[in-house]
């Protein structure tokens, strides 16, 4: 994997950059588990997203809930595939039973590899196992929040979490943003750090390039009239005119801690 630099032959081009991943497949997607679902952003009507509309048409890869954690299963990869609708890669795998389904696809995984689920699954890339079996120090993905609920925690490009503590009560996790997480031990995880780890250096580049991933332009606040934005109005170039920033509705942003406060967290 590696960072493709266009040269500034014309105004399309400069400053563009795109990932050029050798290891992905580039094939159509499994045809049993995608769907076409229309965008709700509410461009004929009310706007339900701000920002958001248009686009090329996708279709949705269902990343199923595997393994099952119940038995002890192992499944082959049989391809490595972009997904438009997340910024990691997936992995189409096959059940001994012959059943496909798309998992989120860790770095280092390679078509061809066996993974394994259940208990006494190793400790290797891909590999599915609750969190009380899994080492102290070990990089993880995909991370449930609560016992049979699915993944919640560490999805993202490039992101992993890792346990810190265990105890048979509780056992802690340090996640990607630097908070600690008290988790249930039979939650389960995979193994590994999630692939395309590059996603965030690339650079669109364009304004079209944007569009076609579903971005509508940002007009920012200091640039819109006093009763259109609170940042708005004044003379020339002028300041916000606020002692912090604020939403259009006139609530705090920037910075504002959104966390409830029953819940418990802490900053490593």
């Amino acid at each position: 994997m590696k960072i493709k630099y266009y040269n500034s032959r014309n105004a399309s081009l400069r400053n563009r950059s795109v990932i050029v991943d050798l290891d992905l497949n580039k094939i159509k997607p499994e045809k049993s588990l995608t769907f076409y679902y229309k965008k709700a952003n509410g461009r004929n009507g009310k706007i339900t997203t701000r920002h958001r509309g248009g686009g090329a048409k996708r279709l949705y890869r269902v990343i199923g809930k595997y393994p099952n954690i119940n038995y002890n299963q192992q499944a082959i990869v049989c391809s490595i595939e972009y997904d438009p609708n997340r910024s990691s890669r997936i992995a189409l795998v096959q059940d001994q039973d012959g059943t496909k389904k798309y998992i989120l696809a860790p770095l280092g995984l390679k078509v061809g590899s066996i993974i394994f689920s259940g208990m006494s699954a190793p400790i290797s890339i891909g590999n599915t196992l609750p969190i009380k079996s899994i080492p102290i120090g070990t990089q993880i993905h995909n991370i449930e929040s609560q016992p049979n609920r699915g993944g919640t925690f560490a999805k993202s490009a490039g992101t992993f979490a890792q346990i810190i503590s265990k105890d048979q009560a509780f056992i802690t996790i340090r996640l990607p943003s630097g908070a600690i997480q008290i988790l249930n031990p039979n939650c389960i995880a995979t193994i590994g750090q999630i692939g395309n780890i590059l996603h965030n250096a690339i650079s669109i580049g364009t304004a079209g390039r944007s569009r076609h991933m579903n971005i509508r332009p940002k007009v920012r606040g200091v640039a819109k009239n006093a009763a259109d934005h609170p940042h708005g109005g004044g003379e020339g170039k002028s300041p916000i005119g606020h002692t912090h920033p604020l939403t259009p509705w006139g609530k705090p942003a920037l910075g504002v801690k959104t966390r409830k406060k029953n819940k418990t967290i802490k900053y490593y």
